[in-house]
Formats: structure tokens, sequence, C-alpha cells
């Protein structure tokens, strides 16, 4: 049960104004910094449960901004069917595995794919006889990483930056993605009774600033090259994912 003791409001406030901020600017962000930030001040399941409501409805004014909706689905529908689908298998099992460890990992994987992009090391699988086939297992990894740590970027956007989308399009489909991946995370919370009408009053609240931060994040973002664009990606993804390794396991 989470008080609304002002200095903890403050915090989830910015905390989700700066998710916000980053997740206009590089179309992901929000679950990473509000969850490695919050995970250490109020806990792992009470943040993942705090997250649904910003996270949910920024994602579906990402995921339907852009016009490039039909075709993302079209090339991409078997990885979002197995992301959305393996959330429940990622919760359902979290018990049986270190939720630091977890997190870890998935930072370790943000950081290094974050360097590699800024070395320019990248895969194109668009039109190859493998890309459905490896879309599965992305989606499915990414499904059960989602459900287990409440992040849904590994390896999710890698797999959406491999089929050759370009920065707008690459946006929507992680709009797409994410809003798809917290409906599935949302059902399993509610399944294992870690929501509750205090949590849900507190992530209304936090609704706010994350759009806001939204908003001014999109407006830079609008402002810079495709090439830029690009780079911002790929350094967010790798401080996004120092972030998270380092803040998991300080809570071990």
């Amino acid at each position: 049960m989470i008080s609304f003791d002002p200095v903890v409001i403050t915090v989830i406030v910015l905390t989700f104004f700066v998710g916000g901020l980053v997740k206009g600017l590089t179309g992901l962000g929000l679950p990473p910094v509000v969850l490695g930030i919050l995970t250490a001040t109020i806990g792992i399941h009470p943040a993942k449960a705090l997250i649904l409501v910003p996270t949910f409805l920024t994602n579906v004014v990402q995921a339907t901004s852009g016009g490039h909706g039909r075709k993302v689905v079209r090339i991409t529908w078997p990885f979002l069917l197995a992301a959305t689908v393996f959330t429940v298998s990622g919760a359902f099992t979290l018990s049986y595995f270190r939720a630091d460890v977890m997190s870890a990992l998935l930072g370790l994987g943000l950081t290094v794919y974050g360097v590699l992009g800024l070395f320019r090391v990248r895969v194109n699988i668009r039109g190859k006889w493998w890309h459905h086939p490896v879309g599965v297992v992305s989606g499915a990894t990414n499904g059960f990483l989602t459900g287990a740590t409440g992040s849904s970027a590994v390896p999710g956007v890698f797999y959406l930056q491999s089929v050759g989308l370009l920065r707008d399009e690459l946006v929507q489909s992680m709009g797409i993605l994410f809003t798809l991946s917290t409906v599935g995370l949302a059902w399993t919370l509610q399944t294992q009774d870690l929501l509750s009408v205090n949590l849900a009053v507190m992530s209304a609240i936090s609704l706010a600033p994350a759009f806001l931060g939204m908003s001014i994040g999109n407006r830079i973002r609008k402002r810079v090259s495709e090439e830029r664009f690009r780079t911002v990606l790929c350094v967010a993804l790798s401080l996004l994912g120092v972030f998270v390794a380092v803040q998991s396991l300080m809570t071990r």
C-alpha cells in the first residue's frame, strides 16, 4: 500500500515527467526510467502497477500517431502477437527468477545494443525468409521479459529496427508494441491481485506529468534529422541500460 506522502508524490511526478520526456524524444523510456527509480522507492510490484495508466495512454497516443499503423502491423504482426501472448508467461514465472537479476540482464542488453548502434553495427532482415520466424522468437522473448520486468524494450526495439522502419514508423511501431504489452501486463497484475484503488489513483495522478514530458520530447524530436535521431536513440538505450542495470544491482 502506497501512502500519499508529499515526498513520495513529488518523486513520482518528477519521475513520470522525465520518463515522458525521454519517451517523446526517442519513442521509449517511460517504463525503464520509471521502474528504475520507483523500484528503489516503493518496490517492484507497486511500481509495475503504477506505470499502467500513464504507460497505456501515452502508448496509445504514440501507436495512433504518424499514419503508418497498417504498414507496421503488416510487416510485424507475428512479432506483435507473440510479444502480447508471452507477457503472461513472464509474469506468472516471476517467482522462479530473481527480479533484480532479470532487470540487470535487461539493462545489459539495452546497453550493448545502444553501443553497437553508435558504432553503426546494424542488422537488416527486411525481405529475408527468416523475417517472421525471427519476429516470433523476438516477440516471445520480449513478452516474457515484459511480464518479468515491466519493460518492453528488449529485444523488441532491436527487431523493429532490423526490419528497416524509418524514424516515425519506428516510433509508431514501438507505441503499438508497448500498448499491447501493457494490456497483457495489466491482465496478469489483476489476476495476481497486485492492483488496488490506491495504486490506480496514484497512476492516474502520474498521467499529467507523463503527457507533459512526452509533449516536450515530441517537439524536440521533430526538429532533429533522421541520422541524429538514430544517434539519440542509441545514446538513450545505452544510458537507460546502464541505469537499469546499476539500479538492479543496488537493490539486491
